[in-house]
Order: C-alpha cells, then sequence, then structure tokens
C-alpha cells in the first residue's frame, strides 16, 4: 500500500436517456433547479471554445501542482467522461495543457474541470474539447503523486462524486448529484417551458408584470 494514493472502481454506468435528458439544459436553469445551494465551483471558466459540456465524473484529487494521477485517470477515463480534479484550487503550476487535452479528445473523453491552472490556452481555446479552469500559468506540474481517483473530492466548495453528472457551458459548470438527476431534469424541462413563454409575452406585448407590485404588498410596502 503506498499512502496517498488510491484507485477506487468506477461508478455504475448511468442510463444514457438521463444523461441526455440534460443536453440543452443553461447551467443557470439547473442552479435554480437545486435551490441555488451549488456553487459549482464558484470561479471555474471555461477556456475552450463554448461547446457544451456534458458527461459522467471522474474524481481525481492531487496534490497541488502535481498531475500524475491525472495522467492515470486519462488511461482509465471511457468515452464521455469528464475528469473533475481537485487540486485543491493553487494556482502556481498548471495541472494539464495541449498534450493532456489533445490526448483526451482522442480518447472520446468529454472535458476536464479542474480546480486548479490550465496552460496552453491559445491550442485550447480553439478547440471544442471542453476545458473549465481557475486561472492560468506557464509554469508546469510535477509528476510525483500522490493523488486519488473516483473519490469523493470538492471543486470550489461544491461536493463532486463520481458518477455525478457535469453539465458546462459559457455560464461555467455545474455538478448534478446522480441519485437526484431524474427530478432534477424534470424541473429543468419544466422551467424552461415556463421561460420560453415568459420570453414569447416579451414579444408579443402581453407580459404580466404584477407580480412585483403584489410582492411589494406582501412585503408591508405601501408607496
Amino acid at each position: 500500500m503506498s499512502i496517498g494514493f488510491s484507485i477506487a472502481p468506477r461508478a455504475p454506468a448511468i442510463d444514457p436517456a438521463l444523461l441526455a435528458a440534460f443536453a440543452g439544459v443553461p447551467t443557470p436553469i439547473a442552479s435554480d433547479n437545486m435551490s441555488r445551494m451549488f456553487s459549482g465551483g464558484a470561479g471555474l471558466r471555461p477556456y475552450h471554445d463554448g461547446t457544451p459540456l456534458l458527461g459522467v465524473a471522474l474524481t481525481v484529487r492531487t496534490r497541488p501542482g502535481d498531475n500524475l494521477m491525472v495522467h492515470k485517470a486519462i488511461d482509465l477515463a471511457e468515452p464521455g467522461d469528464v475528469i473533475v480534479i481537485d487540486a485543491g484550487g493553487d494556482l502556481t503550476n498548471a495541472i494539464l495543457g495541449e498534450i493532456m487535452t489533445t490526448l483526451a479528445a482522442k480518447k472520446g473523453i468529454a472535458g476536464f474541470v479542474v480546480d486548479g491552472a490550465v496552460r496552453d490556452t491559445d491550442s485550447i481555446a480553439k478547440a471544442p474539447f471542453a476545458v473549465y479552469a481557475l486561472g492560468v500559468i506557464h509554469r508546469g506540474p510535477y509528476k510525483d503523486g500522490p493523488g486519488e481517483i473516483n473519490g469523493l473530492i470538492s471543486i470550489g466548495g461544491t461536493p463532486v462524486r463520481p458518477g455525478d453528472i457535469i453539465i458546462g457551458d459559457a455560464d461555467g459548470v455545474l455538478a448534478i448529484p446522480r441519485d437526484e438527476a431524474p427530478a432534477i431534469a424534470k424541473l429543468c424541462h419544466a422551467q424552461m417551458e415556463r421561460e420560453k413563454a415568459i420570453l414569447a409575452s416579451i414579444a408579443d406585448g402581453t407580459v404580466d408584470r404584477r407580480w412585483i407590485d403584489e410582492t411589494l404588498k406582501a412585503k408591508g410596502f405601501k408607496p
């Protein structure tokens, strides 16, 4: 046994229909229907070409500035996985760059989410392969370990478990607990229909704004 090194079994396979239910769901909609209690990794931003992210979490916890176990995760990952990396929010060394993203894309991995830094952002920015990170630095990583794969991690204060559904867009990235995903998907699609109707009412001039004064009245406001 090597202290600090562990690789747990993969999470059970997710129903493809459940994963597909989140295709096209914006992160703000998902966040609204998770009671706005999940930060989704505050500060994480996309560095790729803007292609939406959708996949299943393969989690990695690594020593800040070290990517040995991230390399191992790439070898273990299956198509559709999102490699979610808890690097402790450290920005002094990049955890990955062009070579690792190119290899991961070739394997059919859906993307990376890095609670830390990346580099080679010129090449990453031109590619449809999703990369979310806290920041950028040219200084490269160490490859010594330790690290853990397929355990509970934290991204910007948000817990992420292996097998959680990961979605990302221009507004950020969000982990959806797989056990709650069916209910969340239904709520998201219902809200998307409501917002579609609101936008249509704005366009045709029939939007109802009475709720504002009604809310103020309920709060005791008197004009």
